[in-house]
Order: C-alpha cells, then sequence, then structure tokens
C-alpha cells in the first residue's frame, strides 16, 4: 500500500478491526519512511450475477424468480416448503459455483428441472411444459414417454442388482 503522504510503498499494518458491520476491514497503516498514519478500508469486490435471457438481455439474477418457478410447480404437490427451500439453495449453490458472472436462462432452467425431476415428477413436468413451451399435446406426451422410459430403465437397474446380490 501506497503512503498517501511521501508515496513510499514501505508501509505496514499496526491495526485492524471489522468495519460496516462486517463488511469491510477498517486499517490502521504506518509509512516506514516519514513515519505518518493513514487508514485504509478493505472491502469485497462483488459483481452482480447477470443473467442473459432468451433475447439476450442481460438482468440481475434473482433468486425469487426461480422460488417462484418451483413453488408454482410443486403447488397442490407433497413437497415441504423446506425442500422447495433446499433445492433452491442447491441449484443457487450451482450457480454461483460455476464461477461464471454470467449464466443463461436456459441453464437456469436445466438445473431447476433436474432437481424437479429428481424430487417429483409431476412438479418436474408442469415445470417443463411452462420450460420447454409445449406446442401442442404430441410435445407433451413425448415428455412424458421419455420419463416413463426413463423410469422403467432405473428400475430396471434396480431389479438386475438385486438379482446379481441375491
Amino acid at each position: 500500500m501506497k503512503c498517501p503522504f511521501c508515496g513510499a510503498e514501505d508501509t505496514r499494518v499496526i491495526d485492524s478491526r471489522p468495519a460496516d458491520d462486517n463488511a469491510a476491514i477498517r486499517r490502521r497503516r504506518k509509512c516506514e519512511i516519514c513515519g505518518k498514519r493513514f487508514t485504509t478500508y478493505e472491502k469485497l469486490e462483488t459483481m452482480p450475477m447477470m443473467v442473459i435471457k432468451k433475447d439476450q438481455s442481460r438482468v440481475p439474477y434473482d433468486r425469487s424468480k426461480i422460488e417462484k418457478g418451483i413453488i408454482a410447480s410443486c403447488h397442490k404437490r407433497p413437497i415441504s416448503t423446506e425442500k422447495i427451500k433446499e433445492m433452491v439453495d442447491e441449484i443457487e449453490n450451482e450457480i454461483f459455483m460455476s464461477g461464471e458472472t454470467e449464466i443463461p436462462t436456459t441453464k437456469i432452467g436445466e438445473l431447476v428441472m433436474d432437481k424437479l425431476r429428481e424430487v417429483d415428477q409431476v412438479a418436474y413436468v408442469r415445470f417443463a411444459s411452462v420450460y420447454r413451451e409445449f406446442k401442442d399435446v404430441k410435445t407433451f406426451m413425448a415428455e412424458l414417454t421419455k420419463l416413463v422410459e426413463n423410469q422403467n430403465r432405473s428400475l430396471g437397474e434396480e431389479e438386475g442388482s438385486a438379482e446379481v446380490q441375491g
């Protein structure tokens, strides 16, 4: 840190403490050349996560939009509020752990569908029908057929592993 008085780069920290409700660190420094003291503040630089919409416009990330979509999909389903919060937390963690500062809505939609598919297939189909903009019954049935085939495949794998164990 450069001394604001003499411009020397030889300064040392003599005291550090939290500031702004722990949002920053206040440091008292002393210049080793001129002996003058000064205060600096360190604050985490945060860049808001931006969401790239289908039309390529960008909007700030908004957790409540994911919550609303999941809540609507889970309406009248046996899914607790706690489970919904847990799904949103997991999705949000995946988004932020990616390290990206921009994420397409398509990626968020896929993450939501993956979580819903694991938790409740009816909620998954509800979300997918809106997200993928099913145009007709054929599209809807194709998605249901894929879901049933995946479920049958999973059951077949479980039966196969049970036979090996038995």
